[in-house]
């Protein structure tokens, strides 16, 4: 028999259906006759057919037509909201954002599993973990050793000895001994207090991913957490439901206390949850509905569960991947800029680059030969060019390599610090068992995630930077040969030319937000803490910067595959003529003015996805494995 899940105020019904052609205005009176009954005055309804009520989807707060068959509109075990017209009794849902989160759209969840054990994770897991591919389970090692983690704390808390955030209070109150009656109420207090964020709620994905990365550190067996509050948080985590986690707040010090607070307080049933089916709810009626227990913490969970450099790790694991992608994307890109404005290949001619050996000039320069005209790929646009009297190109296409091969570096190296960051302990005090000892210390400092972050930021700015300089010389006709703007009837169109104007501002706003967060510092926790990595901002600008970098690109690949239009019935290589493709496979060519932001949101959708690199990576790692057997063996014959 097919069930749903109503909710109305504060509570949660399951509502059986024994017939699904009934219509959703029956499930509203239904769940309301429920409600009433189980309430000792009614609930302060006196007639539920008098009732006047609008449902709606939990899931994006759709409305639903009360005339509409179940069977229509729902499916089993799916959740509905009930609001009471005029009630003042109704609690506050938090409106769903559309284009916040790829889970809402069609979740689905996943068969898979990801084994953590605190120190195998990748960035690319963590971010995979975010997308919903995996679920999660322990290793039995890992298992192991958060035993005998609680084991030590246990025997602490029973012999009555004084340690900091387990008998103390925390911060400036570390000297305060707690009863141990109140051990309990004072981990459930610091996580009460600390959940002090401001701003809009991390995305479903972004929100997953911090929980996994704080059940990933857990799982190392140096926090003191209990296998059973670690299981919850574990299932939890599968079933999506997340806690209402504020974006703003962490001074990335004592760890990200603020947003692993507000994590920590939906896993208690309290403050706000989310999760597919339900939507935005209060966090015990979310965790209720998906039969899920809150966790009850014992001496020093609360702490374990909040100190942690989580927030900066799993937003900058997040940077460094996207970083990752568009960095290889951009080298296909100018690839086809340089197509269109008739650039010559010579200046990426290997024994120029051996002069200079730094791995990501190498590398991009390998990248541009393998799409470029040559022997393997014969470009016909090349060749229309090839006697011309133009002895080198300007340096946002020649010094493509220099340029975009140090923001690869800077990817590596920061890629190197947050998997690092990924699987370390960042708790405190640390419980080591087999010295049978905890020792405060300060691994939870956000610096190195902070500093890194930053550096990340000005690194792939430089990538949008150079790219714009790329699209003026695509859009200005005393620079590429080609129409003004790139569309024919100028002045009746204007093709391009706010294209352009809104690169311009996306890279002027990168210049601001390079500037580093992490050389600000301010005292906090009366000078408890009184030097801070601000590694939370750093996390979130480099995000930004990212977008923007990625929104940059996507109107030079509109721009680029639009000047191609004008060099018809030339072709480019075979590799970029494949780009071309798929880029027209979304957006077609610009014969006159039309509303173009949907058309950038498409490519950007393709960079994103990695649809660009995907078609032409075959080519050049055929190019590359080419080269390798030359080195090794000779020229082939």
């Amino acid at each position: 028999m097919p069930r749903y899940t109503v909710h109305i105020r504060d509570e949660w019904l399951a509502v059986p259906c024994r017939d699904p052609t009934y219509t959703i205005q029956w499930l509203g009176y239904e769940a309301l006759k429920r409600y009433t009954k189980n309430k000792p005055d009614n609930g302060g309804i006196n007639a539920v057919k008098d009732i006047r009520f609008v449902a709606r989807r939990c899931q994006g707060q759709g409305l639903l037509d009360g005339d509409d068959t179940i069977e229509d509109v729902l499916e089993d075990n799916d959740f509905v909201e009930i609001a009471i017209e005029g009630d003042t009794m109704s609690p506050d849902f938090i409106p769903y954002q559309p284009g916040v989160s790829h889970l809402t759209a069609a979740y689905r969840e996943s068969d898979d599993n990801l084994f953590l054990d605190g120190n195998s994770l990748t960035s690319t897991d963590l971010v995979n973990l975010g997308r919903g591919l995996y679920k999660i389970k322990l290793t039995s090692e890992a298992e192991n050793g958060v035993v005998k983690s609680r084991e030590l704390l246990d025997t602490i808390v029973k012999e009555n000895k004084v340690v900091y955030g387990i008998t103390t209070g925390f911060g400036k109150f570390a000297r305060t001994v707690i009863p141990v009656h109140k051990l309990k109420e004072l981990q459930e207090n610091l996580v009460r207090s600390h959940s002090a964020g401001v701003g809009n709620p991390l995305s479903p994905e972004r929100t997953r991913m911090l929980l996994a990365l704080r059940i990933n550190v857990l799982a190392k067996g140096y926090s003191g957490i209990s296998l059973e509050t670690l299981h919850r948080m574990i299932q939890a985590f599968n079933a999506s439901c997340l806690s209402f986690v504020p974006e703003k707040g962490t001074v990335g010090a004592s760890g990200d206390l603020a947003p692993l607070s507000h994590l920590a307080l939906g896993l208690m049933g309290e403050g706000k949850m989310w999760s597919p089916k339900s939507g935005w709810a209060d966090a015990k009626y979310v965790l209720e509905a998906h039969g899920l227990k809150p966790i009850s913490l014992k001496p020093k969970e609360g702490l374990a569960l909040i100190n942690g450099t989580q927030m900066i790790t799993s937003l900058g694991a997040e940077a460094v991947e996207r970083a990752q992608a568009i960095a290889r994307q951009a080298d296909i890109i100018a690839a086809i800029t340089l197509e269109v404005l008739k650039g010559t290949s010579k200046a990426f001619d290997s024994d120029i680059h051996a002069l200079r050996p730094h791995p990501g000039q190498i590398e991009v320069a390998m990248r541009f030969r393998a799409l470029l005209d040559s022997d393997h790929h014969p470009s016909e646009i090349a060749e229309s060019h090839r006697f011309c009297d133009r002895v080198q190109d300007a340096y946002t296409m020649r010094c493509c390599p220099q340029v975009h091969g140090i923001v690869n570096d800077t990817i590596d190296f920061t890629q190197k610090i947050i998997n690092t960051e990924i699987n370390s302990a960042t708790d405190n005090p640390m419980v080591f068992a087999e010295r049978g000892e905890t020792i405060s210390g300060g691994n939870f400092h956000g610096e190195y995630p902070a500093k890194a972050l930053d550096f990340l930021a000005i690194g792939v700015h430089e990538l949008a930077a150079i790219s714009e300089r790329r699209i003026e010389r695509l859009c200005n006709p005393s620079l590429s040969e080609l129409p003004a703007f790139l569309v024919n009837e100028g002045g009746l169109n204007s093709g391009f030319m706010i294209a352009h104007c809104t690169a311009a501002s996306l890279v002027s706003e990168n210049k601001v937000l390079c500037h580093p967060s992490s050389v600000d510092s301010l005292s906090t926790s009366a000078a408890t803490e009184d030097h801070v990595s601000m590694g939370g901002w750093a996390a979130r600008k480099a995000l930004r910067v990212v977008e923007h970098v990625e929104q940059v690109l996507a109107i030079e690949l509109l721009a680029a595959c639009q000047g191609i239009e004008f060099l018809r019935p030339l072709r480019t290589t075979t590799p970029l003529e494949k780009v071309y493709d798929l880029v027209r496979s979304v957006v077609k060519p610009w014969i006159k003015d039309r509303f173009m932001s949907p058309d950038i949101e498409a490519v950007h959708r393709l960079l994103l996805d990695q649809k660009v690199w995907n078609v032409a990576q075959p080519y050049i790692e055929k190019y590359n494995m080419e080269l390798l057997q030359i080195e090794a063996c000779g020229p082939i014959k």
